[in-house]
């Protein structure tokens, strides 16, 4: 969660009573803090600071901060403490522990996986799914990240060791940890013990693996004088580790269960660039003909690779590490796959295939079936439309949270009409804001002065209606949309969505053209489009690529088509009228069909 910079909101001083609720918090979430250790980790006369921040994903933390160190942090509404704080309490948590490399990825914002982790005479902790845990190195007590349990013990230990362990929030050398005084881990050297691994196998922990913590210490310092980055700190720490020899032998043995469950491992850009790969080679295996080359690229994209894509699974070019398929075909070609050239200005082709290439040959076809089922339809396959269900729906704004915050909606949070209706309706009830004289108004208290009114308002305006109150609100709040296609899970954009927009230009002295954008907002594949309207009204179409916009094209049509373009769009794609822009267009008399 902080393996990244974090964005700070506020700074302010804790108050006598929220000391107490802390205290009465902190005293509930880990019931063996003593009554001196709760007075030393929150004195009454020190000064404690509350630090809210938001973190690199947008989550909103609450930090508390004693003599210039982080001591917990408040994530969700519930309480977890930093390493400064396990430093001085390191049995406060139950505690997993694994190999000093390992921290290494845990830094960088892995979670800890249960082949990683070391196995004492004694069993794992007993800790329950979601319990908030520990985790630290073989050699030395002092815990060096917090988390929270991805399965309970029983579960790990039937699973075999295998799978993720602990969900990591927070490590040492993290930016949170850079927000204190960057201390090193103190050193609390282990008795001599048998430990397993996650194989089952023994081995002794000795005494001279506990320089480990010297050398860490060392390299920090001499790294955080030439002024490198926190991360950077930890890459080089770690790679001066020195391990004797059998424990490099259970790093690699590892290493090697760990590559069983990397599947389970790989992020949703790792498995989107799997899944463009597969796309890729099934249809040039199974879709391209020789005969088509060359083929646009645009082309390619929507009419082959959409359709090779497995059902359950959406293909997404900028949710992929290239971002863009010219990008992707760049790549395919140093592979020598394909072979690309831009016959036009600034529109790419596929001009040939390696049919040959060792990576086409092996690939086997899967045996299922596109996302879609394909069905014959005058003559030509064409793939089923469902149009999407669009919602409009509104973005908590910064000046509107104050408002939200009894609801726990913070700013970026989105909902839909009635919802936002519905929580402003409770806030007034729950102030007694109603006027009593005469129900319709509602009384204007500090909070929604400072957020609904503007400042001319301030001294006049005592009261609004309850439209008045709700059309404020939603005015003042970031509109936004949902798509949702079926089978698939829902998009959220915010603005408005880009109607289908329908002109007419002039070509030559006296020719007209039809041209039709923004299809793609709608799920629509313009060459499917393109050739529908070439069936129906009997002239030739030409698909090209957006200037500016590489992913988006073109439809253009002989003559003035809008009537049927948009008879083709509302009754039979089900586009409603309200997203369709240039249907006043059409010819007056109509008498072109």
């Amino acid at each position: 969660m902080f393996a990244k910079p974090f964005r700070v909101k506020s700074n302010t001083v804790l108050k006598g009573s929220d000391r107490r609720k802390l205290k009465a918090d902190l005293s509930a979430a880990f019931p063996s803090l003593s009554a001196d250790d709760l007075s030393e980790l929150v004195p009454n006369k020190e000064e404690i600071n509350v630090v809210r921040i938001y973190a690199h994903k947008g989550e909103a933390v609450t930090l508390y901060v004693l003599h210039k160190n982080p001591i917990f942090f408040e994530l969700e509404k519930r309480l977890y403490p930093t390493v400064y704080v396990l430093w001085r309490l390191p049995s406060l948590l139950p505690v997993f522990r694994t190999w000093a490399p390992v921290l290494q990825k845990l830094i960088g914002g892995a979670d800890l996986m249960l082949p990683g982790v070391v196995m004492p005479s004694c069993g794992l902790p007993d800790v329950k799914q979601g319990s908030c845990c520990a985790v630290a190195i073989v050699n030395n007590r002092a815990p060096v990240a917090v988390g929270k349990a991805a399965t309970s013990s029983a579960e790990m230990q039937s699973s075999g060791m295998k799978g993720r362990g602990v969900c990591i929030l927070h490590t040492y050398m993290d930016y949170l940890w850079a927000f204190g005084d960057k201390s090193n881990p103190p050193s609390f050297p282990n008795e001599d013990e048998e430990v397993e691994d996650a194989n089952g196998e023994k081995c002794e922990v000795s005494e001279k693996e506990n320089d480990t913590d010297d050398v860490v210490g060392k390299c920090v310092e001499e790294q955080q004088s030439s002024g490198e980055t926190v991360t950077d700190q930890a890459c080089c720490g770690f790679e001066e580790l020195s391990l004797t020899q059998k424990e490099e032998n259970k790093v690699e043995s590892i290493n090697e269960k760990a590559e069983e469950n990397q599947d389970e491992q790989k992020t949703p850009q790792e498995e989107m660039d799997a899944l463009l790969l597969q796309c890729f080679l099934h249809a040039l295996k199974s879709k391209v003909k020789k005969s088509e080359l060359p083929l646009l690229t645009s082309t390619f994209l929507r009419n082959h690779m959409f359709t090779c894509c497995p059902s359950g699974k959406q293909l997404d070019i900028k949710k992929s590490s290239y971002k863009k398929l010219s990008k992707f075909l760049q790549v395919m070609q140093q592979h020598n796959l394909v072979q690309v050239k831009e016959l036009t200005k600034g529109v790419e082709s596929i001009v040939e295939v390696d049919w040959k290439n060792p990576q086409l040959r092996s690939f086997s076809v899967p045996q299922e079936a596109g996302v879609e089922e394909m069905v014959v339809q005058g003559g030509r396959e064409e793939a089923p439309y469902h149009p999407p269900e669009i919602t409009t729906l509104y973005s908590v704004s910064a000046r509107l949270e104050p408002l939200f915050l009894d609801a726990n909606k913070r700013k970026g949070t989105t909902m839909h009409p009635a919802e936002v209706r519905s929580i402003i309706t409770e806030y007034v009830k729950k102030n007694e804001l109603v006027d009593e004289n005469n129900k319709n108004y509602v009384t204007i208290n500090p909070t929604l002065c400072d957020c609904l009114l503007e400042k001319s308002e301030y001294q006049e305006v005592e009261s609004l209606k309850w439209d008045d109150l709700f059309s404020r609100t939603l005015r003042r709040m970031q509109e936004c949309y949902q798509v949702v296609f079926p089978g698939h899970p829902p998009i959220v954009k915010k603005g408005h969505i880009e109607p289908i927009d329908i002109s007419v230009a002039s070509r030559g002295s006296n020719k007209k053209v039809t041209l039709i954008k923004n299809l793609e907002v709608y799920g629509l594949d313009p060459a499917v489009v393109a050739t529908a309207l070439q069936h129906r009204v009997q002239a030739s179409t030409v698909l090209q690529l957006l200037p500016g916009a590489k992913d988006r094209v073109l439809v253009q049509i002989q003559g003035n088509q809008v009537h049927q373009v948009g008879s083709l769009l509302h009754d039979h794609y089900q586009i409603p009228h309200k997203y369709i822009q240039g249907l006043d267009k059409a010819p007056k008399g109509g008498k072109k069909k």
